[in-house]
């Protein structure tokens, strides 16, 4: 991996970062509820990208496994024996039985098919069946073996891929892993995981990910401390079909008053010890201040990890989207973690995964989320559909904004009106990421 530069801008950027740039192959509104187009996702897309299953801390003991199903098929993650952790298509190789239906758990050495009993050890070698002198082929215990799939991790992450000839996990990734060099997401702990099964096709997220021009209407509450402005916003595009955005932690540059310090902003800096009427008239230096207050504060205060950071890593948000639908968004406080997927049959639905990991703070034992102090330890997954998803979230729901935007934008893409994308060069990204999904298609990739 490349180590980092810096841009003109100053913030640390990768060798291979170019400038958004797209051919401008058109997006059409099929490409979000065609069934055609989706089984061409999972033929040429879906089928040799790397997937991301859950987290290491999941599978803390031999034996300790993970169940991840995408679309039609399931795949299990299991703790071996020696340490390493394996996955496998979860099917018995007897008659097609799936092994698990639980999404997490323990087994005690063997992976057993509730129809006929067979044994599979956590190597995935048969080990046992009901009367093995009845084969004649012979005793098949030793010589069957699951269908293993391609396992790696980073960061606590662990992806598997369908692909037996995907590049290694840190090469596709790449430069996500540089990018994130001075976190320790090994350590950072899951403290919130909602899934949202929500009726719009997985592409949205991408899609809404890949830019911030939807923030001032959709997420307004957001004006007094994060600065949506394309002028203000560093946008990069790397090789490998990923992406990353960054925006300031300050008030917002595209309003006029830009430079006052209004309540939001004000609570952020005084949390620091920073009076906010200092900055009056001056409203975006308080980032600056608020660098070097939690720069000389954070250390004390419990906050280790901000020691490895760099100044603008002590503030600003720095957005990720790693195609084809997973979006890692870093703050200094923690890592908002996105993964979207399409439904097995209908490609107007999918579910949405949103995860928030936080790494230890000493004297902490609850952390500071959207939605509110959530303890400092690995959460219970909750789960539901997007219609019945209610909560209270004090500077609003982001997610609940987004979602409601994707089911009825879903509906627009449908109307014969809609043709292509009429973007800004803000939403460029949007764009290229349609393209990096044709490239595969089209065999190019």
């Amino acid at each position: 991996m490349a180590t980092l530069a810096e841009d003109r801008t100053g913030y640390p950027v990768h060798p291979d970062a170019r400038p958004p740039s797209a051919r401008g192959d058109p997006i059409g509104g099929d490409r979000y509820w065609s069934k055609d187009f989706a089984d061409r996702e999972w033929e040429h897309m879906w089928k040799r990208v790397w997937h991301l299953g859950g987290r290491v801390s999941q599978l803390e003991e031999p034996g300790d496994f993970i169940v991840h199903d995408f679309r039609h098929e399931s795949v299990v993650m299991v703790r071996q024996q020696d340490g390493a952790i394996r996955a496998f298509f979860n099917v018995c190789m007897h008659r097609g039985n799936r092994l698990l239906s639980v999404s997490e758990g323990s087994v005690s050495g063997a992976l057993t098919c509730p129809y006929h009993g067979w044994k599979w050890g956590l190597d995935g070698v048969l080990a046992q069946v009901q009367d093995p002198e009845d084969f004649p082929q012979g005793n098949p215990c030793g010589k069957l073996t699951l269908k293993e799939l391609r396992c790696e991790t980073w960061g606590g992450f662990i992806f598997w891929s369908f692909d037996p000839n995907a590049p290694a996990l840190l090469d596709y990734l790449d430069p996500i892993p540089t990018l994130f060099a001075n976190r320790d997401l090994e350590n950072y702990t899951r403290v919130v995981w909602q899934t949202l099964r929500v009726n719009t096709n997985w592409k949205f997220a991408s899609d809404n990910f890949n830019e911030a021009y939807h923030i001032p209407s959709v997420h307004p509450q957001f004006e007094p401390m994060i600065d949506d402005h394309y002028s203000t916003t560093l946008f990069e595009m790397y090789p490998n079909g990923h992406n990353r955005m960054i925006e300031k932690l300050q008030p917002s540059s595209r309003y006029p008053d830009a430079q006052q310090v209004k309540p939001l902003w004000a609570s952020v800096l005084r949390e620091w010890d920073i009076e906010p009427a200092d900055y009056e008239g001056r409203a975006q230096e308080g980032r600056l201040a608020l660098q070097r207050a939690r720069r000389a504060l954070g250390p004390a205060r419990g906050y280790d990890h901000f020691e490895r950071l760099t100044d603008d890593e002590l503030t600003d948000q720095m957005h990720h989207t790693c195609f084809p639908n997973l979006t890692l968004t870093a703050t200094p406080e923690g890592l908002h973690v996105f993964r979207t997927e399409p439904d097995a049959e209908d490609p107007n639905w999918s579910t949405f995964d949103y995860w928030y990991l936080a790494p230890p703070v000493r004297g902490m034992s609850e952390i500071p989320t959207l939605y509110g102090m959530r303890p400092f330890r690995e959460t219970e997954h909750s789960s539901g559909e997007f219609e019945r998803y209610q909560t209270t979230i004090a500077q609003g729901d982001f997610l609940a904004q987004d979602l409601s935007l994707a089911v009825t934008q879903q509906k627009g893409l449908r109307s014969m009106a809609f043709g292509d994308c009429y973007l800004a060069g803000q939403e460029t990204r949007v764009r290229r990421f349609h393209e990096v999904i044709n490239d595969y298609l089209e065999g190019r990739r």
